[in-house]
């Protein structure tokens, strides 16, 4: 795929919206377990609420069918995740599963040590969200022995990179 012509837009925000039936259970775990903090919330009646949860830096991560594979492969041992998995970076990666799954998260694997020196768990949590819970051990996120890091748009090997 080639540049459009013209200035590239600009992104803002990355919102993702989950619609969740069971409202105060959703948020009582994002919220108050993962401890997200809630920058608003409106109401117009019982059945049309929403709050907006802050959860600090926001990158999207455009995976092959391929790569997905593996990571379940490496991280669960088998394909579990849908096309859509929410991953959470925290501060202690065992503490924060042990917390999600007292709160009513079902644990798919526990915290795993991966190539890239990250601790990795998985759940299935709270309106309908397959989870990641990792914390990056090293500091930065790394890449694997034997990956290759391709360059990209943000990349300053990538022409027309910054």
């Amino acid at each position: 795929m080639t540049d459009a012509p013209g200035p590239r837009p600009s992104v803002r925000q990355l919102r993702l919206v989950v619609e969740a039936d069971d409202y105060e259970a959703a948020l009582a775990f994002y919220r108050d377990v993962l401890g997200l903090p809630q920058s608003i919330a409106y109401a117009d009646g019982e059945d049309d609420r929403v709050a907006i949860l802050e959860v600090g830096r926001a990158t999207l991560e455009i995976a092959s069918p391929g790569h997905a594979r593996a990571i379940d492969d490496l991280e669960v041992g088998r394909r579990v995740a849908g096309h859509l998995r929410v991953a959470f970076e925290v501060s202690d990666a065992r503490v924060a599963t042990e917390r999600a799954v007292a709160a009513g998260a079902e644990l798919v694997a526990p915290p795993t040590r991966t190539p890239w020196a990250s601790l990795n768990s998985r759940l299935d949590a709270p309106a309908g969200l397959h989870v990641t819970l990792f914390e990056e051990l090293g500091g930065e996120e790394g890449v694997p022995p034997g990956v290759v890091a391709e360059p990209g748009a943000g990349d300053d090997r990538a022409p027309g990179g910054r």
